[in-house]
């Protein structure tokens, strides 16, 4: 998310970071009311682009998000969703976007204030690296045209005492708001939240094989060389892949074939 819609959502971020650390793993509870919020407003195409309606004044929107939001929300939770109500949006699914990211950092920051948060972010992987060969219980997690319950309901059964609470609420989230998206990706998208919180730059790599531990350790060491910081690594297969290899580190695309020039221009930058 950039431009208008990105510094919106990078002060909602702001104001909310102080509200998680003040309640710890009780950002739980505000995660999911967010996550309620978000299936508001993609299930009101009327409420959403009035909210995000930029030719209506700031605080006539931030009262209507208030109204909506009256009775059952925690107040700290009407009142981002207020604010967010009165920022500027690019566009109407931005604002629902905005709040989904919120609520995932509100979510991980109660596994951040347990010291879990590396658990999540292996769990997560674990996950999709155990679904490539289960062709068909990934058209099922991402099928819109099944049944939600049964969706979750696998979910369940793949996890539940099995992982932390908290990669379950993922899991089970990704499933039943699919959003147009595939539940592997998300649960990548999440695990790139995660490395956020962690300091870390994430690198989404798609290979044609599997790649061996000495692989991995190499790529990830060439592109700590090209971006100059810690990177983590989420490796998926895909047999389809042009190259061997495809990279994305957050909006940058590379290829295998010039990631050791981008390392070596890199290199030559800083002297």
């Amino acid at each position: 998310m950039r431009g208008t819609s990105g510094a919106s959502l990078d002060a909602a971020r702001e104001r909310l970071e102080p509200v998680l650390r003040a309640a710890g793993e009780e950002s739980l509870t505000l995660g999911e009311q967010l996550f309620a919020v978000v299936d508001a407003l993609d299930s009101s195409a009327a409420l959403r682009r009035t909210l995000s309606d930029p030719s209506l004044p700031a605080e006539v929107k931030s009262g209507i998000a208030g109204q909506v939001l009256a009775g059952g929300f925690d107040p700290r939770v009407v009142e981002l969703v207020r604010s967010l109500a009165a920022a500027r949006w690019s566009a109407d699914k931005d604002l629902p976007d905005a709040v989904e990211r919120l609520a995932l950092n509100a979510v991980i920051a109660s596994a951040e204030a347990r010291g879990a948060l590396e658990t999540i972010e292996n769990e997560l992987f674990r996950i999709t690296r155990a679904l490539q060969g289960q062709r068909e219980a990934r058209q099922v997690l991402s099928d819109p045209t099944t049944k939600v319950e049964r969706r979750v309901a696998l979910v369940d059964a793949l996890l539940v005492g099995k992982a932390d609470p908290i990669t379950v609420v993922l899991a089970r989230r990704a499933t039943a708001a699919l959003r147009g998206r595939r539940f592997v990706r998300t649960l990548l998208s999440v695990g790139t939240v995660i490395a956020e919180r962690r300091s870390l730059l994430v690198a989404t790599v798609t290979s044609a094989i599997e790649l061996s531990e000495a692989q991995e350790q190499r790529l990830a060491s060439l592109l700590e060389q090209a971006y100059g910081q810690a990177v983590e690594l989420f490796v998926t297969i895909d047999p389809a892949v042009v190259g061997g290899l495809r990279i994305s580190v957050g909006s940058d695309v590379v290829d295998s074939t010039v990631l050791s020039r981008l390392a070596d221009a890199r290199r030559r930058l800083v002297g």
